[in-house]
Formats: structure tokens, C-alpha cells, sequence
């Protein structure tokens, strides 16, 4: 029975008392989340949501937010969850787009729950417990679902255009899971902090609810804070977590971290953008029992479909590691030409966990493949040995006088820096070279620099036409939920101030 609530269900059975979640405090029991999967199954049913219908949520991290998730697909039931950092517009096409049938809100959201469906507002004590909307609801029965039926609809972040309503199955996420196993070795023992927003892929698939296929636990952090990150990790023992790029910058910086003991944690997968040395040899140091995992994924693969591996960090730094068992990487020119080793090139995957394409959208469906072979609108190259190296979004490329220019290895440099928190390179335009490479900075706390300073230090390590011709600081950088600079955003805001 191809069902999310199956293994549920099934561990209900096993491990009844087992602890699946854990969030503001209480403990959620197997026993007690199939219990609640199958009331609020009966509550969807009882509103006219059937087999194959949209159910939105626009909700912050709880307990509620995964009910849903499993509530839905017990029914058979198409998932959407949505930002909740979009605006009324945005949270509007969507929904519309979707054709949603109902929309299920956190309170606080009411002003932006827009699109056309009935919107249902959840208080702080139904984000804990959704049954308080099903009282006197029957349970719901288990609605048979096939491999290739649609489990999720996840809308990109839209660094692009639009956002595109991405089409997960059931065999996509499946497999997602089994070769996270492989990967991560997950199990029963496996307890997972749940910091990033449960709305994107890094939270709830990286590995998240493969955690739950195996009987494990997630903890659950409604918004992230890096002190109550820590503080969850030494009181309730966590060993696994995912953190985006930022997330990880704020642990690592934040003033009273050695107050924890964050022993039992044994790793931590980042990603959403080339991680720096200086970042993954500052979590080492940190956190001594634990292994920064580099990888790479995208909303339509489920999130993780390289990761790097134990011992090679160092050695291949800058990569974000090798493809997970059951997908494939080539590296294709513009006309879907195979490149070699060592050539830059589009990154194309293909493989079981890889989406069908994008609701309601065969145009852009077409334009995404190569054949079978999912184009990412990535820019890297693959190694000898078969590791990923990213180097940039197709758009990201900044081209100075006819020279293509990576911002990923300008930031990279600039990275080296030690009183540089975070940075983005963007291409602004030039009147003489069509584009001029910008460095946006945000720096550690008390910290200066000049752009003299900055030239001098790229130019020691980089070709001239690469080194920043413009310096700007600034407190923080647009990102999407994945921890990804949204470049789009910066570089608007840059040119409506010029």
C-alpha cells in the first residue's frame, strides 16, 4: 500500500509509545500521530476533499504542519505546502494555480491567505494538535495510492520568474528515502532537529520524513534560533540535523554557544550554495563528534542528490560530493551535448526521485529535459572521480568584456576573509564592459573594510577581470529558504538605487 500514513501505521502497531515528534514540549507517540492522522483524514473528507484534490497549507513549523502532511496523503490527497514569506499576490497565484480546495492557514497568515479557497485559521492550540478542529469526526480510511500518483505539489522559490508548481509522486519520494538510507545510514535511532521551514524540500525531505519511514524521531523548532537550536540538541540528545548556509554562519558566531553540549550530534547536512573551507573546518571545531555533509539537490528531486563523503571533505573541497545511488549526473552543453571531466556545463540528473515536471505547464515541462535527463539550469563539472563541483546558476554567470566571470569562486575568495560574514557577487551593469563584477558584504560584528583592501585580496589570488570593482555593505543578503542568495532580488534592488 504505497500511502504516506502506511508506515505510519505500521510503527503505530511495533512501537506504540515510541516518540515520532517532538515540539513546544510535548511528546507525539506513534500511536497517538496515526491516531491523529486518521481523525483529521476524516475532517478533510468531511469538508469535500477527495482523492486527487490540492490541500494548501500556509503554516509555520508544528505539529500541525506534518499531520497535515500525513492527514492528506491518508486520504489520498495532493499536499501543497506554501511560503508563508510570500506576499498575498504570490500566496494567491498559487493557490489559484493550483486549483486548491481548501487552505489551511496559521492565524498569524490570515492577511496573506489569499486565492480563491476556503481558508481554515489555526489558533497556537490547534498548530499543536489539528484534532481540535475534528471533534466528533469519524477516522478516515486509508486511501490506496499507486507509485506514480501525485503525493506533493511544490511550488520553486522563484529565482526565476513565476513560481512553477513542481509534481512529486509517491515513487519520487520513496526513493528519495531509501537512498538517504543508504547515504545517512537513518533508523530507528535517528533524531533529526527540525530547524528549517517544514515548506521546502531541506526540512521535510533532507531526510526528514525518511526519518519517520525508519520510526525516528523529529524534533521541531517552529522558527530557528540558534540558541534554542542548541539548547534542543543538548536536552533532547539529537544526532542528525539540516541546516541552510545561514543558519549554520548564526550557530557558529553565536556568542554563547559553548555553553551547550551538542556531543551526541553526529551530522549535519548543509548545502544550498558552495561551502566555503573556513565554514566546514569552523563546524569541526565546534561540533567535535559531528560531520558537515555537503550536498546538492533541488525542489525537483526531493532535495539530496549528491552528497560528499566521509573522509573526502578536504581533499575534494569546494564539491558538494557524488550522486546518491539511483540518480545520474552528466554535465550537458547548451545543445544537450555530453561534456568531459574537468568541462563546465549544465548539470543534468535523471533518475526514479527525479519530478515528472512542472502542474498545469508543458512548455516549461519540455524545456526542463533533455530527453529523460532533468536540466537543472545549474552550471558545474564532474571530477575523474565522479564528484559535483557547482559553479554557478546559468543567470549567476557575470560576463565582463566577453569574459565569463563565476561569482561562486569570487565569493569564494572573498570568503577567506576574517571579517566577512557573508557575501554575494552580482553583475551590474557597465558602460564600458557590459558588466562589472560587485561584491555585496555583510561583516562580523565591529568589523570594516574598504574596497582597496578587498581588490588587493582578490587580485593575489584571482585574474583581473574577476576581482570586484564595486564593494557594498549591507546587513543581511535576500535568501531563499534553502539558504541560496536570491541574486534576482539583489541585483533588482542594487540597480533601483543606482
Amino acid at each position: 500500500m504505497i500511502n504516506l500514513s502506511s508506515f505510519i501505521a505500521f510503527h503505530a502497531r511495533r512501537t506504540p509509545d515510541r516518540c515520532a515528534l517532538k515540539y513546544r514540549g510535548e511528546d507525539v507517540s506513534y500511536a497517538d500521530f496515526d491516531a491523529r492522522i486518521r481523525r483529521i483524514g476524516g475532517w478533510l473528507a468531511a469538508r469535500g476533499v477527495g482523492p486527487g484534490d490540492v490541500v494548501a497549507v500556509l503554516m509555520k513549523n508544528s505539529t500541525a504542519f506534518l499531520e497535515f502532511v500525513f492527514a492528506t496523503s491518508h486520504i489520498g490527497a495532493v499536499f501543497l505546502p506554501i511560503n508563508y514569506r510570500l506576499s498575498a499576490d504570490e500566496v494567491g497565484y498559487i493557490v489559484g494555480n493550483s486549483g486548491a480546495r481548501v487552505l489551511i492557514a496559521d492565524q498569524e497568515f490570515s492577511g496573506v491567505a489569499a486565492g480563491g479557497a476556503p481558508v481554515v485559521l489555526l489558533d497556537e492550540a490547534a498548530q499543536s494538535d489539528a484534532t481540535r478542529l475534528a471533534t466528533d469526526i469519524a477516522p478516515a480510511l486509508m486511501h490506496v495510492r499507486q507509485p506514480r500518483d501525485l503525493m506533493r505539489l511544490m511550488y520553486t522559490s522563484g529565482t526565476t520568474d513565476r513560481p512553477k508548481g513542481v509534481m512529486l509522486t509517491y515513487e519520487n519520494l520513496y526513493w528519495k528515502s531509501a537512498d538517504q538510507t543508504l547515504v545517512l545510514g537513518l533508523n530507528a535511532d535517528t533524531r533529526l532537529l527540525v530547524v528549517g521551514p517544514l515548506y521546502h524540500v531541506g526540512a521535510l525531505d533532507l531526510p526528514g520524513i525518511a526519518v519517520l519511514w525508519h520510526g525516528g524521531l523529529l524534533s521541531i523548532q517552529r522558527n530557528f534560533e540558534p540558541e534554542q537550536a542548541l539548547a534542543a540538541i543538548e536536552t533532547e540528545k539529537l544526532n542528525a540535523a539540516w541546516f541552510a548556509p545561514v543558519m549554520t554562519t548564526a550557530i557558529l558566531t553565536c556568542p554563547t554557544r559553548d555553553r551547550y553540549d551538542v556531543s551526541s550530534l553526529r551530522w549535519t547536512i548543509g548545502g544550498g550554495e558552495k561551502t566555503p573551507e573556513v565554514r566546514i573546518r569552523a563546524f569541526s571545531d565546534y561540533f567535535k563528534n559531528a560531520r558537515y555533509i555537503d550536498a546538492y539537490g533541488l525542489t525537483e528531486t526531493c532535495g539530496g542528490d549528491t552528497f560528499m563523503e566521509a573522509g573526502r571533505e578536504i581533499e575534494k573541497i569546494g564539491s558538494t560530493g557524488r550522486a546518491i545511488a539511483h540518480v545520474e549526473i552528466e554535465i550537458r552543453d547548451d545543445a544537450g551535448n555530453r561534456l568531459r571531466p574537468g568541462e563546465n556545463g549544465e548539470i543534468c540528473l535523471r533518475g526514479p526521485k527525479v519530478t515528472q515536471g512542472y502542474w498545469k505547464d508543458p512548455e516549461k515541462t519540455a524545456a526542463a529535459f533533455f530527453g529523460d535527463w532533468f536540466r537543472t539550469g545549474d552550471v558545474g563539472y564532474l571530477d575523474e572521480d565522479g564528484f559535483l563541483y557547482l559553479t554557478d546558476r546559468k543567470k549567476d554567470m557575470i560576463i565582463s568584456g566577453g569574459e565569463n566571470i563565476a561569482s561562486s569562486e569570487v565569493e569564494r575568495v572573498i570568503y577567506e576573509l576574517p571579517q566577512v560574514r557573508e557575501v554575494a557577487v552580482v553583475g551590474l551593469f557597465d558602460e564600458r564592459w557590459g558588466e562589472k563584477p560587485v561584491a555585496v558584504v555583510v561583516l562580523d560584528d565591529g568589523a570594516t573594510l574598504e574596497l582597496p583592501d578587498l581588490a588587493n585580496h582578490c587580485r593575489a589570488r584571482l585574474a583581473g577581470f574577476k576581482v570586484p570593482k564595486q564593494l557594498i555593505i549591507r546587513d543581511s543578503l535576500p535568501r531563499n529558504p534553502s539558504g541560496k542568495v536570491l541574486k534576482r532580488v539583489l541585483r533588482a534592488e542594487l540597480e533601483s538605487h543606482a
